[in-house]
């Protein structure tokens, strides 16, 4: 009986703080003049308590493991959602798709640049003679 409850208050303290972060996250977005999803606020807070060591990774693990391991399922309500606006991406088909290539053009090349930059630094102690 120790071990299912030793698992339940597991799952429960991973999902509290996720979901604490998660409305922390929004909180501070509606609280914010420009327009930032709070669940990204709230991703980044996680991020932060994360690596900070504030909180345990494994507090967080297993609530972790649960949602990624369904996470498949939990894009289905969005598919169909977006299925009831055929409509209007038809109409705007085009638009998208130029804003698609271009923002996947210019990501590639600003990672490609940085990548560049980062490892073209020479090695302190490096002879470039050699």
């Amino acid at each position: 009986m120790s071990v299912v409850l030793s698992a339940c208050w597991r799952y429960l303290r991973a999902f509290i703080i996720i979901y604490l972060c998660l409305y922390a996250g929004i909180g501070i977005s509606s609280l914010l003049p420009i327009v930032i999803p709070g669940s990204i606020i709230g991703m980044l807070i996680l991020f932060l308590l994360l690596g900070f060591q504030i909180v345990p990774v494994k507090w967080v693990k297993p609530g972790c493991y649960l949602i990624i391991r369904y996470m498949a399922l939990l894009f289905v309500p969005i598919s169909v959602g977006v299925m009831n606006y055929t409509d209007i991406l038809t109409a705007q088909f085009g638009p998208i798709m130029v804003s698609c290539v271009l923002s996947t053009l210019l990501v590639l090349m600003v990672v490609g640049y940085s990548s560049h930059r980062l490892h073209s630094k020479p090695i302190v102690g490096e002879n470039k003679n050699e």
